[in-house]
């Protein structure tokens, strides 16, 4: 009788063991496969750096460069997004956010075209004066475009 319930515990062990396994390999899949996905955005140097194709769907941060806004009709708005080696320029159609200025800090998302025109379908400007998020604060700074003076994301304290 001891034998009988050796065996059934290690089968049971057996089972769990391969169940721990599969799921284990198939989450390693998975985040192998988001890998490139997760990131908040790409800045214009990143998506030449990765020659990105035409079609494929990203977000798009940096600088909207000074004196590149054009607006056309039917709310078209044409501008550049810039960082410390490139520009790439965003076509949108629709309302701006009331934040939207030329040199403040603009995410935008959407699908770059075949001539290398990003085609945005939604574009998100900074909340306020004071915060902007880390991960353009960082990418800002590491391409020394960076001009704030409070580190980003970061309480100030009230006493």
């Amino acid at each position: 009788m001891t034998r009988k319930i050796r065996t059934r515990k290690t089968r049971r062990l057996t089972i769990i063991a391969v169940a721990g396994c599969v799921l284990a390999v198939a989450l390693g899949l998975v985040l192998y496969a988001m890998n490139d996905t997760i990131v908040f955005f790409n800045s214009p140097a990143d998506v030449q750096a990765k020659n990105v194709a035409p079609g494929t769907r990203f977000r798009l941060g940096g600088l909207v460069k000074e004196g590149s806004v054009r607006r056309s009709d039917n709310q078209q708005v044409d501008f550049e997004v810039m960082d410390a080696q490139s520009s790439i320029r965003v076509h949108y159609q629709g309302l701006l956010p009331d934040l939207f200025r030329e040199g403040q800090g603009v995410v935008t998302e959407g699908r770059l075209d075949s001539s290398g025109v990003f085609r945005a379908d939604t574009v998100l400007a900074k909340h306020d004066e004071n915060y902007m998020p880390r991960e353009v604060a960082d990418a800002l700074k590491r391409q020394g475009h960076w001009q704030g003076e409070a580190k980003a994301s970061e309480p100030t304290q009230q006493n």
